[in-house]
């Protein structure tokens, strides 16, 4: 386990049972997610290319913002 992820731990440990559900909901959905992602983009390659083009696509009519302005 890395320091950082100790030291996160620690933090969550003295908040209430009821924020450490919380949390620990999250970190499993993100966790699932990236899982989810992952299998598809392996299982279907094509669906990374076509997500790219489109991605292009929308950068080329102008519809996309770089992500220091988009507030992420």
């Amino acid at each position: 386990m890395t320091v950082l992820l100790q030291k996160a731990l620690r933090r969550i440990e003295v908040l209430s049972e009821e924020e450490q559900k919380a949390i620990a909901t999250q970190i499993l959905e993100s966790l699932d997610d990236e899982e989810t992602w992952t299998r598809k983009l392996r299982e279907r390659p094509d669906l990374l290319r076509s997500l790219a083009r489109d991605a292009s696509e929308e950068h080329r009519r102008g519809d996309t913002r770089p992500l220091d302005e988009t507030g992420g």
